[in-house]
């Protein structure tokens, strides 16, 4: 039976595959960029990358490849295109997706906080944190809502709940949540698939 936070424990294993004492993806200040209506060539021209750099890659490579050159892992499945790390606030969300484009964001940051955000056709139609998911915000707050159905977002804060939510569960949630949007398998279709990865321009 697979634990309530399978996917971020994936992730987490992923990303930190020497063995480290205390790998923390909030430390690391994950991101991640999920984009539909763009090519990979356009794509790379908005990330200032490569494409004649371009080389196979997993996921669980590309951490040290990013330390070394900046290089970022570009997936492509079912339409979207991934792209990590990537997301660092709500504006690029906004201009990439300008033309009909749409794209949803996760990021982790060193303070502890956490952003899921959706946009469309140039408008930042949602964002929350997947802890906190009453609090959203955005053009359409609950556009995403229709994909929640059985996921735990919100972090339980009274110890006597018998089956309490933790931050394991609500980027799990998050990451379920993207996957249900991709129509893909966040699991076996981007975190394990080999990809590429592209180094920016020089």
């Amino acid at each position: 039976m697979r634990s309530p936070g399978y996917l971020y424990e994936l992730l987490e294993s992923t990303i930190f595959t020497e063995g480290l004492d205390d790998p923390d993806l909030w430390m690391l200040g994950f991101s991640a960029l999920w984009i539909k209506g763009a090519t990979l060539a356009e794509l790379a021209e908005s990330f200032d990358l490569d494409p004649v750099t371009r080389t196979p890659c997993h996921l669980s490579e590309i951490l040290d490849h990013n330390i070394e050159d900046g290089s970022r892992w570009v997936a492509e499945v079912n339409n979207w295109i991934a792209v990590v790390p990537a997301h660092g606030d709500a504006e690029p969300l906004r201009t990439i997706t300008q033309a009909g484009r749409e794209a949803i964001g996760l990021r982790l940051d060193i303070n502890g906080n956490a952003y899921l955000e959706y946009a469309r056709d140039g408008r930042l139609l949602v964002s929350f944190d997947p802890m906190t998911p009453d609090q959203r915000s955005g053009d359409a707050p609950h556009a995403l809502d229709h994909l929640m159905t059985g996921l735990r977002f919100q972090l339980t804060v009274d110890d006597n709940v018998p089956d309490p939510v933790d931050v394991p569960e609500s980027i799990t949630s998050a990451l379920t949540l993207i996957g249900r949007l991709t129509k893909t398998d966040i699991a076996t279709d981007w975190f394990q698939a080999p990809h590429s990865r592209l180094s920016p321009m020089s």
